[in-house]
C-alpha cells in the first residue's frame, strides 16, 4: 500500500508538473495556477504518507524496544534470590518448630525491639519501592547489549544468524551501474530541457511575419440565460482585455460578430508567432461576465506587397 501511494503520487506530481510548464508556456495563467495548486497538493500527500510510515517504523521500534526491557527485567526478577530473613532472633519458634525462650536485659531488650521494628519498616518500604524501578532501569541499560530475538517459527530453518552475517555488506556492481546509468540520463535530460525551455523563453526579437493582420476566430459561451447584447460585451471585453497581453504595439485592433456566438479578431500589424501564442492562450484562459472562448482558428491574413 505504502509503495503504491508513492507510485500514484509521484505519477500524479509529474502530470501536474507538465501542465503546470505547459500552461505558463501556452500563457494560460488560470490552468496554470489550478496546476501548480494541485501539484502542492500532491507534495503534501507525498510528505504525509512518508511522515506516517516513518512514525509507524518508529512505533514498531519502540514496541519491540520495551517487549525486550521487560523480557530482560523479568529474568532478572526470576534470578533473584529470596530475601533472607534478617531478624530470626524476634520469631517466636525456629524452622523446626521448636520453641526458644530468650532472657534479655530489659534496657538492651527494648532498645533492640525499636531498633529492630524501625529497621524491619524501612528495609520493608525499600524493597517495595527503590527495586523495581532500579530493575526496570537496569533492565532498560541490558536490553541494548541483549541478542536480537530468535526468528519467528514460520520462517524455517534457513534463516541467517547474527554470527553468519558479513560485518560489511559485499559491494553490488548492479547497484552501482544502475546509479550511473541513471545519473548520466539525468545530466542528458537536464541540459536538453534547459535548451527547450531557453529556446520557449527566449526574449531576442522575432522576424516579422510577411502579412498585413493577424486574425483569431473563437467561440464565446454564457452560463446562463443571457440578452445577445451581453454576449456581444463579453466578447469585446474579452478581446480587448487579450490584445493587451501580446508585446508588440496593436493600436489597430477590433472584433467583429461572423454568427450567434463566434466572433473574429483582426490585429494590425501583424503579430509573430510568439505573440499569436500568447493572444491565444489569453483567448483559452480568460473569463469575464460569467463569459468564456474557445478559439476555433487562427492565422495570418492579407499578405503584404
Amino acid at each position: 500500500m505504502k509503495y503504491l501511494s508513492y507510485l500514484f503520487g509521484g505519477l500524479s506530481a509529474a502530470y501536474a508538473g507538465y501542465y503546470l510548464v505547459l500552461y505558463l508556456y501556452r500563457w494560460e495563467w488560470q490552468r496554470a495556477l489550478i496546476s501548480g495548486v494541485l501539484l502542492l497538493v500532491i507534495e503534501g500527500f507525498l510528505v504525509c504518507v512518508l511522515l506516517l510510515a516513518r512514525m509507524s517504523r518508529l512505533e514498531n521500534r519502540l514496541a519491540e524496544h520495551d517487549a525486550r526491557v521487560e523480557e530482560v527485567r523479568r529474568r532478572l526478577e526470576q534470578s533473584r534470590q529470596a530475601a533472607p530473613e534478617r531478624f530470626r532472633w524476634l520469631a517466636a519458634r525456629d524452622r523446626d518448630g521448636t520453641g526458644r525462650t530468650f532472657v534479655f536485659i530489659p534496657v538492651l531488650m527494648v532498645a533492640g525491639a525499636a531498633l529492630s521494628g524501625v529497621a524491619f519498616v524501612v528495609q520493608k518500604i525499600a524493597a517495595a519501592t527503590v527495586r523495581p524501578g532500579a530493575e526496570r532501569r537496569l533492565a532498560g541499560q541490558l536490553a541494548a547489549l541483549t541478542a536480537p530475538p530468535d526468528p519467528a517459527p514460520g520462517a524455517g530453518r534457513g534463516a541467517a544468524r547474527l554470527e553468519d552475517r558479513p560485518a560489511v555488506p559485499p559491494s553490488r556492481a548492479g547497484r552501482k551501474l544502475t546509479m550511473l546509468v541513471a545519473t548520466v540520463a539525468g545530466v542528458v535530460a537536464l541540459v536538453l530541457l534547459r535548451e527547450s525551455l531557453a529556446d520557449a523563453t527566449q526574449t531576442r526579437p522575432e522576424a516579422l511575419p510577411d502579412s498585413a493582420a493577424t486574425t483569431v476566430v473563437f467561440r464565446v459561451e454564457m452560463r446562463g440565460e443571457e440578452p445577445p447584447q451581453a454576449l456581444e460585451l463579453a466578447a469585446e471585453d474579452l478581446w480587448q482585455t487579450c490584445r493587451r497581453s501580446t508585446a508588440a504595439r496593436n493600436e489597430q485592433a477590433f472584433v467583429r460578430r461572423l454568427e450567434d456566438d463566434v466572433y473574429a479578431g483582426v490585429i494590425r500589424p501583424a503579430l509573430t508567432s510568439h505573440d499569436l501564442m500568447r493572444l491565444h492562450g489569453c483567448v483559452e484562459d480568460a473569463s469575464t461576465h460569467r463569459a468564456t472562448a474557445r478559439v476555433l482558428g487562427e492565422g495570418q491574413a492579407e499578405p503584404r506587397r
